[in-house]
Order: C-alpha cells, then structure tokens, then sequence
C-alpha cells in the first residue's frame, strides 16, 4: 500500500507554509508602523527582506517575529542598542541567560532610579501645593508675591550679568 499526496483546494498543506507579507501587510499584523518597520531595517534590526521584481518588500514569519521581538522589548524599556544586544544573544545560544539577566537587573536598577526621582518630585509638589492653599486662605501675608514662586526664585542661582 503506498500513500499520496495530492494538492487539493481544501488541502491543509497550504495553510502551514505561511506565504511573505508585504510591508502593508505586516505593519497591521504587528502594530508598527509602516515607516518603524523600515527604520529598523536600516538600523540593521532586522534583515533586509527579500524584493518582489516590483520591487515591493516580502517579510518571511521569522522577520515579523523579530519586528514584534522588538516591539515587546521597547515596551519593556529596552533601548535599540540593548535590543541588539538581545538579539547577539538570542542568535547565539552558546552563550548563557546570565548576560540576559545581567542586562535586565541594569534595566530595573535604572527604573528604580526613575521611580525614587519621580518620588521625590511627588513630595516637592505636593509640598509645593500645600504651601500654596496655605497662602490663598491667608492672602493679606502675601500681597507681592505667591511664596512658592519667591521660594523658587530664592533657590535659583543669581543670573550673570552680560
């Protein structure tokens, strides 16, 4: 008993080899932008893709799961740079997650860093704003000037004269 296959319209065959998508295509596939998809190309993120005689670009699945490899990773703060990074390691499996992990607790230190400035800021302001509705219910102390305006002034270096 020998089998066969043939190539049917209904066949299955066809569904699993994913065909090339023009540029359009994968721009509404991932998300981006048509221009990003090209900017990444140029930056060398992703390859080149492949040109029809039209000259149109065709992207294969394994250049659009790089472009949404990208995307996913600028969502999570990463830069271009560290994306190519990531990229260097992810391409060559000999070397270890440790320099995966490495860059992500920089990544985080970073973040942390982020969140303690924008914490301070916070209480600045909110500081800021008490002293403020402190003044508006006693207007006669301050007739010449908002204090937190005075306070900032007073805190800024004297300007040089030219």
């Amino acid at each position: 008993m020998s089998l066969t296959l043939e190539s049917t319209p209904d066949c299955m065959l066809k569904e699993m080899v994913a065909l090339p998508l023009q540029i359009g295509q994968v721009a509404q596939q991932t998300g981006l932008s048509v221009d990003a998809i090209r900017f990444y190309e140029k930056e060398g993120l992703v390859p080149r893709p492949a040109r029809t005689p039209g000259g149109y670009r065709l992207y294969r699945q394994g250049e659009v799961a790089d472009l949404q490899f990208i995307q996913k990773a600028q969502q999570l703060g990463f830069s271009l740079k560290e994306i190519r990074e990531l990229f260097s390691i992810q391409r060559h499996p000999q070397e270890t997650c440790v320099h995966v992990r490495d860059l992500i607790a920089q990544k985080l230190i970073a973040v942390r860093g982020k969140i303690k400035e924008l914490q301070s800021l916070e209480e600045t302001l909110a500081a800021s704003l008490k002293q403020c509705r402190k003044a508006l219910r006693r207007p006669a102390e301050h007739d010449d000037s908002c204090p937190v305006l005075a306070q900032i002034a007073a805190a800024r270096p004297p300007r040089k004269k030219a």
